[in-house]
């Protein structure tokens, strides 16, 4: 079992859970890092918190194996944030580690909430039913989770992957990718790739098909059907849907023998899952479908990369409204699918042998996630529901073409989404839709109205994960460093809101940013372009 300190306390019986509720000044719900991070902020400003997390550790992707923070500035990085890597860096012997072991990460996080004495509920998931949720006007009065254990509050924090009480709390939110006429953006919507012969490799291409690929079940004979997850229609560039880009799971891995567990055949495999992968290698697309990223004492951080990886494209549309059990299914779905990529990569004789042989030369990690064999325990979540608030952040904040005048963050990555789906070109071949890559030109403001439902739908909750923004946007700001940042602030606004007894919506601004200045987070940019990094995607 993972190494846990548990503060939470489990005292409240069926008895006591009939009774009314104990009012607390701010509820935070969430299984991220943002929930973390809220929650530290609103206790040493001396509220009364406690933190509802649906899982059984704490910290969500950090650690949950993503590794390898993508940080392009870490002057932008500041708060609770920069304090974690801080920690973990402490246990390396250095001032400051953003690329760190899972368990490492697990450990600071965990030190951190014991030393500030939040009071955590872990296995606690939110009651989705009519009754899960008390509202009485535009006020969030309380909520229910699966237990029976109600908790109200004077402000709530949704910092859910997922956004679950966002949701049940009544408020506008989108899920999928708008039409770039909506917001007069050209990085929304359907994303098509290159529907041209195949030219040589370029970075450009290097999440698109540069061979030709054939998309069904018999090669050459569309009556056999489609290859799984691929569709038959060629979407329209710039068109909206209601899909979302593709989750997997971040691995940690290692080639140290003493501690690699060798990647194994699953339970449930099927060669034909895995078809589109062997297609592409013996099509003569011979890159090492993975980007690797090295972490200390010989560990690398696994994720997607090329045009079939760890990424199970498509299986996942259905993930943010879905019921638990259903979510449960796909994240099985999505496990099966991600151990038969890997040991058909270090395994099957389709596979070139210098694939085979780098694939195999690495394993899970014995000492990372051991009740799960070295599996990291959570999906990652690149996207779910997307709050429709006072502000919606757009693909002009992020290249510096629109300024928001009430940043509580900054953020730097790459606008980036991984592949929606694979589809038949007219030329008869498969190919991704959905891929962007484009890099803002400096770090942005994060506007606090962002984290704001509007006014009329609730005035005392914040959302600081599923946050107000577009498809484009959001696949720039949802990097957990950020994510941290911006549940820090909304913590800061919570408890201003309940001193002065007004709306989130009516918080003034520059009292949020006096705390973000004392609390040492950036919401300007003022560092040389020195302080870049090799830019990463995610």
């Amino acid at each position: 079992m993972r190494p846990l300190f548990l503060l939470a306390w489990s005292a409240c019986t069926s008895m006591l859970c009939a009774q009314t509720p104990v009012t607390h000044d701010v509820v935070v719900y969430g299984d991220s890092a943002a929930a973390v991070a809220a929650a530290i902020q609103a206790k040493r400003q001396g509220l009364d918190v406690v933190l509802v997390n649906s899982t059984d550790f704490l910290g969500g992707m950090t650690c949950s194996g993503l590794s390898a923070s993508d940080i392009f500035h870490r002057d932008a990085v500041g708060g609770v944030a920069r304090e974690l890597y801080g920690r973990i860096g402490q246990h390396y012997g250095k001032a400051y580690v953003d690329y760190f072991e899972p368990h490492v990460a697990q450990a600071a996080m965990d030190g951190m909430v014991k030393d500030v004495g939040v009071k955590v509920f872990l296995n606690e998931q939110l009651d989705r039913s009519p009754s899960g949720v008390s509202k009485e006007g535009v006020q969030l009065k309380s909520f229910r989770t699966l237990s029976g254990k109600v908790f109200a509050a004077k402000v709530f924090i949704d910092a859910s992957y997922v956004g679950d009480l966002m949701a049940a709390a009544g408020v506008s939110y989108a899920v999928g990718r708008e039409p770039n006429t909506l917001f007069t953006e050209t990085l929304n919507g359907a994303q098509r790739g290159d529907n041209k012969p195949r030219k040589h490799y370029t970075q450009k291409d290097k999440d698109h098909f540069i061979k030709d690929v054939d998309p069904y079940i018999k090669a050459g004979d569309p009556a056999s059907g489609l290859l799984p997850f691929v569709f038959a229609e060629d979407p329209v560039t710039g068109e909206g849907d209601r899909r979302i880009q593709a989750y997997n799971y971040r691995l940690c891995v290692t080639t140290d023998p003493a501690n690699r567990l060798p990647f194994t055949k699953p339970v449930g495999y099927r060669e034909l899952d895995h078809e589109m992968l062997l297609r592409n290698l013996e099509a003569g697309d011979v890159r090492f479908p993975a980007l690797l990223h090295k972490l200390p004492n010989g560990k690398t951080d696994w994720n997607s990369m090329h045009a079939v990886g760890t990424d199970y494209v498509g299986a996942n549309w259905a993930y943010p409204e879905a019921d638990y059990a259903t979510r449960r299914k796909i994240e099985q779905a999505h496990e099966l699918y991600i151990r038969g990529h890997l040991w058909t990569l270090a395994n099957h004789p389709r596979v070139p042998v210098e694939i085979r042989t780098q694939a195999a030369a690495y394993g899970l990690c014995k000492d990372e996630f051991p009740t799960r064999g070295g599996f990291s325990p959570m999906i990652y979540i690149r996207e779910a529901r997307r709050l429709q608030g006072a502000y919606v952040m757009t693909e002009q904040d992020c290249k510096g073409k629109r300024k928001a005048d009430d940043p509580v963050a900054l953020a730097s990555f790459g606008l980036d989404s991984h592949a929606v789906r694979y589809f038949v070109t007219k030329r008869g071949f498969l190919e991704r839709d959905g891929v962007i890559w484009n890099v803002p030109p400096r770090p942005y403001g994060v506007s606090y109205r962002s984290l704001t439902p509007k006014a009329e739908e609730c005035t005392n909750l914040l959302v600081p994960v599923c946050l107000s923004a577009t498809h484009a946007a959001h696949g720039s700001i949802r990097m957990e460093p950020v994510f941290m940042q911006l549940g820090q602030a909304a913590a800061m606004a919570a408890g201003i809101a309940i001193k002065q007894g007004t709306s989130v919506q009516a918080v003034p601004y520059a009292q949020i940013r006096d705390l973000l200045t004392a609390a040492k987070l950036p919401v300007q940019w003022t560092a040389p372009p020195a302080t870049k990094a090799t830019p990463a995607k995610k």
